[in-house]
């Protein structure tokens, strides 16, 4: 027994470990995105203008433009893996995400509302509050069906699919609809990107992503047991429809904070819980914050890629993930042999 407790120990501190080597290559990462961009503020001006300097223009570039944009892409990258972690644990599907149960495409379908049928007096606060709100009515629609049908992963992942397919069509539908300008608007709401984000909308998103967590983290040992299957978790108390519906409503309210102000960013809540899973395993008291950070990683790394590489041109953030993260995950997938699932 007492080998044992120190193989689990061991096999511990070896993930906190990991998660701790994540920490600093983020800030490693930041520093960098600091650094770096379209103007010639470069790494000493940045930080002169981060810590010292008041006014001036370097100050106005930190502050104002490469620091809300960090910052930014920091929390969507960690509430998109976040809310991927989520989905995958009580569907138990390696496939489930916000994307393919459809929370996405009704955030878009919501973004694409407030486009058409407000005119030219849509506002960022109009779209990201009617893209919200689709997203949670989508999460709404998916418990509705599935407490009809009861709570299976397959009901809840079927309906998802359904739901992403009809609310894409009517996306479709009204950009048909529309006029050039309101169209060009929608298509660069759907590449995703965080030109736009500003101190007030990291608030905003910051309350909604982080609240959720310390809940999410109390129910990792649930999220362990929900992959023996129900039956066995049912037998060791735990109270799977209700996980299962929460998780629901949590890992949707996560999503639609990350996306509302910076558009659809793909790739992200499907692959980081996987790189982290390979890495770690599947216990979700380590696996959470790592795809976190991972997410984060990842999000940051792919705009500071998409705003420097092709100067003064910004490539989207949603084209960038793809990218850098379909190539790395396959990388990963053929690399490891066992399985990790």
């Amino acid at each position: 027994m007492q080998d044992i407790c120190e193989q689990y120990k061991d096999f511990s501190t070896r993930k906190l470990f990991f998660i701790v080597l994540l920490v600093v290559v983020l800030f490693g990462v930041v520093l960098i995105a600091l650094s770096q961009g379209a103007s010639s503020v470069g790494f000493f001006e940045s930080f002169k203008a981060l810590f010292r300097q008041k006014t001036g223009l370097a100050h106005a570039i930190v502050w104002e433009l490469r620091l809300p944009r960090i910052v930014m892409a920091i929390l969507v990258g960690c509430g998109l893996a976040l809310a991927g972690s989520v989905f995958q644990a009580i569907l138990r599907n390696p496939l489930a995400s916000p994307y393919t149960l459809g929370i996405a495409s009704s955030s878009g379908f919501g973004a694409v509302v407030a486009i058409i049928f407000s005119g030219s007096y849509y506002s960022q606060y109009l779209i990201a509050g009617s893209a919200f709100f689709f997203a949670l009515l989508a999460s709404l629609l998916i418990l509705g069906i599935a407490k009809f049908k009861s709570a299976t992963p397959e009901t809840m992942i079927l309906a998802g699919i359904a739901i992403m397919f009809l609310f894409s069509s009517l996306s479709s539908l009204l950009q048909y609809m529309g006029t050039v300008e309101e169209v060009h608007e929608i298509v660069f709401w759907f590449f995703g990107s965080l030109s736009k984000v500003g101190w007030k909308e990291i608030g905003v998103a910051s309350v909604m992503i982080l609240l959720p967590v310390p809940v999410m983290l109390r129910w990792s040992w649930d999220f362990n047991l929900l992959a023996a299957g129900d039956e066995s978790a049912k037998a060791l108390g735990v109270n799977v429809t209700r996980i299962r519906m929460c998780g629901v409503v949590f890992a949707s309210l996560i999503t639609a904070a990350a996306i509302c102000f910076t558009g659809v960013i793909g790739f992200i809540g499907l692959v980081a819980p996987h790189i982290a899973r390979m890495v770690i395993g599947g216990d979700h008291w380590f696996l959470l914050p790592a795809s976190a950070l991972i997410g984060g990683i990842l999000v940051l790394a792919a705009d500071t890629l998409g705003r420097t590489c092709w100067a003064p041109q910004i490539i989207p953030l949603g084209i960038v993930t793809s990218f850098i993260g379909v190539p790395f995950f396959f990388y990963l997938l053929m690399k490891k042999k066992r399985e990790y699932w």
